[in-house]
């Protein structure tokens, strides 16, 4: 290459990344933008992938020779014969940069072994869950409400999602109406009961769901009984003081946090958070 003058100048170096043993290499297969903040994707799912619903993966692309791989929640279920997920945009994220300019055909990188709390082997049999989240929290319920193993274990879910704005919601209540023509959980989708609050934007329920449960009003809207350790359960995912928040409510309730191994009333997923 060389300029106008003639001066020769070195080629840029094309990025090589070597996919390494633990990696899979996917293809982008669709990309939905909800706001300028949001967007899902999805990716082509490899045979031998494997994991619970609920759980996260690490995720990267192959844009520099060690790329940035980063733990986002799998948000469709275990059965889907492909990954989707539900990201965040932000600005001069290492990642989330770049991630949110993917175009079908692209590559994404997913490590192979997911892991997480957010799964049903961490709770006790119970009757009711409840899933609180803020934001892309709501992603590994994503995975969970369209499992059938979660119908079999409780007889009604309950979804709350508090966002800023409105438009924020979209995710939520797209998945809750395609419930009902779901072929695996279709015939359960009377069972799921959708909760979403704004903090900023005007709607029909706003604040955050600690207040709206502590002053009774969501238990007033619902006509649920206020939460019972003996029958209710949780799953807590979004921003760090809505963990501790949340985490403070349910104990208050008389819920025990529990683990993988040592199943219990609630349990609440941190790897999203430092």
């Amino acid at each position: 290459m060389t300029t106008a003058d003639g001066e020769l100048l070195e080629s840029p170096k094309a990025v090589t990344y070597a996919i390494p043993d633990n990696v899979f290499a996917e293809t982008v297969t669709m990309v939905k933008h909800y706001t300028e903040r949001l967007f899902r994707f999805r990716i082509t799912r490899p045979a031998s992938f494997r994991f619970r619903s609920g759980e996260f993966v690490m995720i990267g692309l192959p844009n520099a020779e060690k790329p940035v791989f980063r733990a986002y929640s799998i948000a469709s279920p275990s059965w889907d014969e492909e990954i989707e997920f539900f990201s965040i945009k932000v600005p001069g994220g290492p990642l989330t940069e770049h991630l949110q300019k993917i175009k079908v055909g692209d590559t994404v990188l997913m490590r192979k072994k997911p892991t997480g709390t957010l799964v049903l082997d961490a709770l006790l049999p119970g009757k009711r869950l409840y899933l609180l989240s803020t934001g892309t929290g709501v992603a590994p319920f994503a995975s969970l409400i369209r499992d059938p193993e979660t119908y079999e274990k409780f007889e009604e879910v309950v979804l709350i999602q508090t966002c800023r704005d409105v438009a924020e919601l979209d995710y939520a209540r797209e998945l809750a109406a395609g419930l009902a023509d779901d072929p695996l959980v279709g015939e359960y989708a009377d069972r799921l009961r959708l909760y979403l609050t704004t903090t900023r934007e005007p709607s029909g329920h706003m604040g955050r769901i600690t207040d709206l449960m502590a002053s009774g009003k969501f238990f007033e809207d619902t006509g649920l009984p206020p939460i019972d350790p003996a029958t209710d359960r949780g799953m807590i995912c979004g921003s760090m003081a809505m963990l501790k928040d949340c985490k403070a409510m349910l104990e208050g309730f008389g819920l025990v946090e529990g683990a993988n191994n040592a199943p219990a009333s609630f349990v609440v997923e941190r790897a999203f958070v430092g």
